[in-house]
């Protein structure tokens, strides 16, 4: 068995806030590549978000950050709440069950993480070459799969990734490639962003005066030195 918390492998879950749990949707952005940070629980073949439970003396955006440590290996990232998942019928027993086997756990019927959860969904911003991540106790693999290819997942995980996508898309004029870019970068490299994510193309003089009104960047001191023509670098306002 390689669980090692007890709370988790107990029937009543000792210490733990029973009935609510946490899944993190992780995007990393590389070179015009998005990926989300999948998890592969090998003895039952199955994928999923990485995610946890919160312990009862636990604030809520310490459990978050906690689990995508533990889950990854990652830590001092962008991560927010962006949506709960309520659904009665969102959890199934029987998935559920097969993990648990899996891990060497006893499926009680009984048992407190066969029933009703709800989950609060958090999204993180990284940039994949420098995230390595890493498997804990319940995964056998944690791996970056492509935006467009991802593997089947569990329960409604695939409806919270789509819902984090959205969230992100719609945020992306609040400094969201603060997370994913170097501390300067050419207009052109914030435009990739843009498209990768958003996933269609966008006119250049349209989005450079989108972006330029929204007044989140400021003009660094010294431009990319080409040849011919120099573009501006960038980087953005700190408040």
């Amino acid at each position: 068995m390689r669980q090692t918390v007890p709370g988790e492998i107990s029937k009543y879950g000792e210490g733990f806030v029973k009935g609510l749990a946490i899944d993190a949707v992780i995007f990393g952005f590389h070179n015009n590549q998005l990926k989300i940070l999948i998890i592969e629980h090998g003895d039952a073949n199955l994928f999923a978000l990485p995610g946890g439970y919160i312990y009862e003396k636990e604030d809520l955006n310490d459990a978050a950050k906690r689990i995508l440590a533990s889950k990854t290996g990652l830590d001092g990232i962008f991560l927010d709440q962006f949506h709960i998942f309520g659904n009665y019928d969102r959890n199934n027993p029987e998935t559920i069950k097969v993990i648990m086997q899996g891990q060497g756990i006893p499926p009680d019927p009984d048992h407190w993480i066969l029933g009703r959860f709800f989950s609060v969904g958090f999204y993180a911003l990284v940039d994949f070459t420098k995230a390595i991540p890493r498997t804990d106790a319940l995964s056998d693999s944690c791996t970056w799969y492509d935006i467009n290819d991802l593997p089947p997942l569990i329960l409604d995980h695939k409806q919270i990734a789509d819902k984090a996508l959205e969230v992100l898309r719609e945020n992306l004029d609040k400094k969201i490639g603060f997370n994913l870019l170097p501390e300067t970068f050419t207009m052109a490299t914030l435009k990739n962003l843009y498209e990768t994510i958003l996933g269609v193309p966008l006119l250049r003089s349209n989005f450079q005066r989108k972006i330029l009104s929204l007044d989140i960047l400021e003009r660094a001191e010294d431009p990319v030195k080409y040849a011919h023509k120099a573009p501006f670098l960038y980087k953005f306002r700190r408040t």
